[in-house]
């Protein structure tokens, strides 16, 4: 499949999608609005996403030393993760199983690009501890964020249906990043219908895969034609063709749990 075959696929996926969140305006409880439009987002990532990452939503992310994260709207997941519940579709996932978050924004300000950040930082600030090495295999690294990390580091994004001039929320962002480390900082900020915000060289223009000290930002126009789904689903492949995690040791997380004890042996 060409690009241009691509495109026009995505072209028409992004016409249902935008029909789609016209229809959820007419809902009348806003929390069956917001959870429609999550919906929306999840199902296009589940279309683009390697299959070995699942998009879910309805999720707490809890880490072995008792960190929970805040609410995030979609949580993207190795497939290999252990269901510790999903009571009425609510999971609870351990955090080294976390590749991504993605906030999803109807229309996207100042004060929710904002929370976003700060959803974002915070997951990522989450330790990733519990794993088992696996013996005789030259360890495997990810370089991101400016820093070399011995797991996969959580991706973080925003996606909107609409939101004030990007120029504008551009400004907001670069405001907030100014003060933080570029760990804390999100990769990329998409708006339907106007285009997206990426990091990238500031001399040569190539844009990055993560930020790191030193970036740009990138403010990127939407071609009315593709809207930014064609640049979404590229930039998903990017990110998490190479996602990878060790095996999970979920000792860790049994804490200070009693499991038993020896009642009886027998020596040979």
């Amino acid at each position: 499949m060409t690009t241009e075959k691509l495109g026009k696929i995505l072209s028409s996926v992004a016409k249902r999608m935008r029909a789609d969140f016209e229809q959820s305006q007419n809902f009348n409880h806003n929390g069956e609005a917001g959870t429609s439009r999550e919906v929306l987002i999840q199902q296009f990532l589940s279309g683009y996403l390697p299959a070995h990452v699942e998009a879910v939503h309805n999720v707490e992310v809890i880490a072995a030393n008792g960190d929970v994260s805040p609410q995030s709207d979609i949580v993207l997941i190795d497939r290999g993760t252990p269901p510790f519940t999903t009571l009425q579709g609510f999971r609870i996932v351990p955090n080294e199983c976390v590749y991504g978050v993605v906030e999803v924004k109807t229309k996207l300000d100042g004060v929710q690009l904002l929370d976003a950040c700060g959803k974002i930082s915070r997951m990522r600030r989450m330790p990733k501890t519990a794993y088992r090495p696996i013996s005789g295999i030259i360890p495997r690294v990810t370089r991101a964020y400016g820093e070399t990390h011995n797991f996969f580091p959580t991706s973080g994004m925003v996606v909107a249906f609409d939101s004030l001039k990007l120029e504008t929320i551009g400004t907001h962002l670069v405001n907030w990043c100014r003060a933080r480390n570029p760990i804390e900082w999100p990769d990329s900020v998409w708006v339907a219908g106007k285009g997206h915000l990426q990091w990238g060289n500031p001399r040569t223009g190539s844009l990055f895969r993560s930020p790191e000290a030193g970036a740009s930002l990138f403010q990127i126009d939407v071609d009315p034609e593709q809207d930014i789904l064609l640049a979404l689903a590229l930039h998903l492949n990017v990110h998490f063709s190479d996602a990878w995690m060790n095996p999970l040791d979920l000792i860790p997380y049994s804490g200070n749990a009693t499991l038993g004890r020896i009642s009886n042996h027998w020596e040979f």
